[in-house]
Formats: C-alpha cells, structure tokens, sequence
C-alpha cells in the first residue's frame, strides 16, 4: 500500500514487556483504538521467559474483545551482546547503580525494524512504546522516535508512525493511572529467581519507589524486600 494513498487506520501495536509502563499503555491504547496489538520481541535474554509468563498473564485479565492475541516475535541478540550482563547474569545492575548502566545497545532500532515490518504487513500504521519522561537512552528520544518513523515509512512504503505517550509522565504517574490494573502481574527485574523479582537489581528498587512515591499498595513478590 502507498504511503500517498493509505488510508489512515485507526489500529495499533503495542511493543510490550512485561512492565508496568507498557502493560498499562496497552489498558490505554485499548480505549483510543479500535484495535490493539501487544508485540513482545524476542531477544533471549535471561529473564525472558519470565517476563513473557507474567505478559500472558496480566492480557488474560483485561479481557476486552478490541484486544487481539499477543504476538512474540524472534530476534535474538545473544550473538551480539554475548558477555553482557543480559545474557551472563554477571554484574546485574544493583539497585546503586546508574540509570544508564541498564541500557541495552540498539534495542529500540532492532524492536520498530521487526514491528515496522509486521506492521505494514498488517496495514497497521500506528506503533506505540511506553517510554517515560527523563529516560537517559538514545533510542528513547522525540527525535529518535520521528526519524525511526519516517525510516520505516520511506523503507517500506507505507504511512508508519512510532508514539510514545507516556513521555512526559514518571513512572509513579503511569502506576497511579493503572491502579485498577493486577499490576502485581507485570514484571521489572533483570534477576528474576523462579517467577518472583530478586527485589536488589537496579529495576526492581526503581519499581518499589515508585510504587512509594505513587502511595499505591506495591502487591509484588520479591525475594528481598525493603527498599
């Protein structure tokens, strides 16, 4: 379908984690659309399988009949970051280190390259991703976001635009706006140990502030609590 004569379709994709951010904008997206897709990208990553036993099971409880299936799509990265932490589980990230220690190179390029593709196939023109106000990455910028999108479009011929609409919001505004939501099924931590978060690594002490900082009960599981 051309870009100069596609009509403009009023269905989305969601790129999901097993977060909070992307797990409530899906929620969201779900009163603005007429359809929504939620996408995981495969990266094998350690706590993958994890994250996507937690995705599944907060879709089931949102139940509504404009939602279509999960879609996971693969696209390994373990042949690039090879001796990162992602992959070895040495030198997680604590929850003393810097924002920017958790970064994951080019993540955000590999995951719209995949999604733009299976979008346009689709006929879906809109991809949605719950990055957040002061996030530090490269990838996670407005510019980023508009220069991805008009890449996709030129590359693949059709109308395709990336939103993130949770970027001028803190992650204790998204938690106050989902509170309705079984967030305790949504999931953050790098270190998973079996189904529950370790409760040190650097994502799950930035979940328990901002369930803190939200003043809404924090229903998490974690290994070690406290903040």
């Amino acid at each position: 379908m051309s870009k100069d004569t596609a009509k403009k379709s009023n269905d989305a994709c969601v790129l999901v984690s097993g977060g909070i951010e992307s797990a409530v904008l899906v929620n969201d997206a779900l009163g603005r659309y007429d359809h929504v897709t939620p996408i995981y990208v495969k990266n094998h990553l350690r706590w993958e399988d994890t994250e996507i036993f937690c995705l599944k099971n907060f879709l089931r409880c949102l139940r509504q009949n404009n939602l279509k299936p999960l879609v996971i799509l693969d696209l390994t990265m373990r042949d690039i970051y090879e001796s990162h932490w992602s992959i070895t589980g040495i030198r997680i990230p604590t929850g003393k280190s810097r924002d920017e220690s958790v970064y994951l190179p080019g993540r955000n390029v590999v995951f719209f390259s995949k999604v733009g593709v299976y979008a346009s196939l689709k006929g879906i023109q809109t991809i949605e991703i719950g990055v957040l106000k002061g996030n530090p990455f490269p990838d996670s910028t407005k510019v980023f976001f508009k220069k991805m999108s008009e890449l996709l479009s030129l590359s693949l011929d059709t109308l395709l635009e990336i939103s993130a609409p949770f970027s001028k919001m803190k992650k204790e505004d998204v938690i106050s706006m989902g509170k309705k939501l079984p967030l305790e099924f949504t999931f953050s931590c790098l270190n998973p140990k079996g189904y529950e978060h370790c409760g040190e690594c650097n994502k799950c002490m930035e979940r328990k502030k901002a369930f803190f900082a939200a003043g809404v009960f924090d229903k998490t599981k974690y290994k070690k609590s406290g903040i």
